[in-house]
């Protein structure tokens, strides 16, 4: 339960500061770059919680 609490906090933390950083540079390849990255953040933490902390995966 701590691990969906704090991953949530931090992925909320991560789309504040890239919503920001895309709300003032309004470039292409920033916007694919932030993406890919939000997708794999995402993805991580989606496999962090399967694994359900017993160090597989």
């Amino acid at each position: 339960m701590t691990n969906l609490i704090t991953g949530l906090i931090g992925i909320g933390g991560v789309l504040t500061f890239l919503g920001i950083l895309l709300w003032w540079i309004k470039a292409v390849p920033l916007i694919v770059i932030c993406v890919l990255v939000m997708a794999l953040l995402i993805y991580d933490f989606y496999q962090s919680l399967r694994a359900n902390g017993n160090g597989a995966g």
